[in-house]
């Protein structure tokens, strides 16, 4: 029997300094403190995660457990917070995120109006954020790169899928279609698929919003990107629907202008379509700079947002492209990508 409305489940490892900002903004929240929990799943820490999180259970501001468990990956490490849990929804949100003050109440009202089984919302970036944190918050909710696949725009792009840096489910799923799988990028993906061909309701719930603080470099970020390309192909090769043919976009455009970059050297038409194609290409990249001052007010954030928008295509693209030749073509297991330094 649960004995609260949300049950607030984070997966951790190694971010023992993320995970201080993020408890502190539980602290902060505009709901009853009795209304929910929290659940700290290390995933086999070497770092000081144990100690900082239990100076925080010591202060007794609202119910915050931990648990710490053998290096699994972020999906058994949920699955494993959800067999514990004791609320009437499970929320999840990233170690790298801050909640803001009202998510839960928003979620509470969204709930009581729209009744949904499963849900998801926004994250966005604070005002103290680094310009490259808010630049790949750019590239990473602009209508005009990913926010339209990824619930930040009311036009969407693709089907809408709660993403586990802010997703809440209905106790109810876990105990009928089970927890994540083990992918180590795209486990929630894939269960938010497998949630919406259940036939249950899912719904976006905008003003729900939490602050991510995402990768800080572009070495980082484009790991990261890359990651998550080859991540599309695993997840496809599991279930057909969730690869949509949008999704070959950063695919054609990075394979195909490094392509015709190297006939450009050696066919003068080729090179004419080149000239042509990089022109468009600038003028775009010229839009995003303005877009992004706009946005953010920032002149730094606005100046590396179209880096980080090139970034983003082309190391998702060559990760989408590389696993698809691997799996599809030459049918070769699961490809994980970058794993050694993943996060340095």
């Amino acid at each position: 029997m649960s004995n609260f409305l949300f049950s607030i489940i984070v997966p951790s490892y190694n971010r023992s300094d993320e995970l201080v900002e993020l408890i502190e903004s539980f602290n902060k929240l505009n709901i009853d403190k009795d209304k929910f929990e929290v659940l700290i799943v290390d995933d086999g820490s070497t770092d000081d995660t144990e100690k900082i999180v239990n100076n925080f259970i010591s202060r007794k501001n609202f119910q915050i457990r931990f648990f710490k468990r053998n290096h699994e990956g972020p999906g058994p490490a949920r699955n494993f917070g959800m067999s514990k849990a004791r609320g009437d929804f499970f929320l999840f949100i990233d170690s790298d995120c801050i909640a803001d003050t009202d998510w839960l109440k928003e979620l509470e009202k969204a709930i009581e109006v729209e009744n949904p089984d499963a849900f998801g919302g926004p994250d966005g970036v604070l005002p103290n954020f680094t310009p490259m944190q808010k630049a790949i918050d750019y590239s990473m909710t602009s209508f005009l790169t990913t926010g339209g696949m990824r619930g930040h725009s009311k036009t969407k792009l693709a089907k809408y899928y709660p993403r586990s840096f802010n997703m809440g489910i209905r106790r109810t799923i876990y105990e009928t279609l089970g927890g994540m799988g083990t992918l180590r990028h795209g486990q929630d993906l894939e269960f938010s698929r497998r949630i919406v061909a259940s036939g249950a309701k899912v719904i976006p719930i905008p003003d729900a919003k939490v602050y991510h603080k995402r990768r800080t470099s572009l070495k980082k970020f484009f790991r990261q990107m890359f990651n998550w390309g080859v991540a599309r192909i695993n997840l496809t090769m599991l279930d057909q629907a969730i690869l949509e043919p949008l999704h070959f976009i950063p695919a054609v455009g990075a394979v195909g202008y490094s392509l015709v970059t190297i006939l450009a050297i050696f066919f003068p038409i080729v090179f004419k379509l080149w000239i042509a194609g990089s022109t468009l290409a600038i003028l775009l990249l010229l839009f995003i700079v303005f877009d992004s001052y706009k946005k953010y007010k920032d002149a730094k954030a606005a100046l590396f947002s179209p880096l980080v928008a090139v970034y983003q295509v082309f190391a998702y693209g060559y990760g989408f492209t590389i696993n698809f030749i691997r799996r599809k073509i030459f049918g070769k297991g699961e490809y994980v990508g970058f794993v050694k330094k993943y996060y340095k």
